[in-house]
């Protein structure tokens, strides 16, 4: 009986905290930031822009573009600054929310960030990578608070697809 008892007042607990993640509005929280989502670009090749696994959502990477659109492309170190490069990695965190919020249809669903890998386009002797996917990380405890937290690797490669920046992956834990 003292199992059975623990056992219920495990699961009714765990119940009311999976359905009540957040003591706000995600999606508010979003438009109060200043920040609109669009809808993501559909893949060109052979993969998708999210996928679900269980709990976890893995979301392919997102390159760097501006409000607008267009292609933020450069070599970090060479061609733009350490604050540029954040706010690259930033609009990439907007179009990855983006797709998130395709695949859930509410990001109140998240229950936190898992993974970031951050990939910066960089001159060979470029070594500030962390603080260019800082512009990323920011944004997620800015969206999820303590949630948004994450594991994360800042990578700095020699070339990105189409000269871009920044290019941002990340894994997910939702809700059903």
């Amino acid at each position: 009986m003292r199992y059975l008892t623990l056992f219920v007042f495990l699961a009714f607990t765990f119940n009311i905290s999976a359905q009540k993640l957040y003591d706000y509005s995600v999606e508010k929280r979003i438009k109060e930031l200043g920040i609109e989502l669009t809808t993501p670009a559909q893949p060109v090749a052979n993969y998708v822009g999210a996928i679900r696994s269980g709990t976890l959502i893995f979301l392919s990477g997102k390159i760097s573009k501006d409000q607008n659109g267009e292609l933020i492309k450069g070599k970090l170190g060479k061609d733009l600054t350490v604050e540029q490069g954040y706010e690259a990695a930033k609009n990439c965190g907007i179009s990855i929310l983006s797709t998130l919020k395709e695949e859930l249809g509410d990001l109140n669903k998240v229950v936190r960030i898992v993974k970031v890998t951050g990939y910066v386009n960089s001159d060979p002797n470029f070594t500030d990578q962390s603080k260019v996917v800082n512009g990323f990380s920011d944004l997620m405890v800015e969206v999820f608070g303590k949630r948004g937290k994450h594991a994360r690797a800042a990578i700095g490669v020699a070339s990105l697809p189409l000269g871009v920046a920044v290019e941002v992956e990340m894994i997910v834990e939702a809700r059903p």
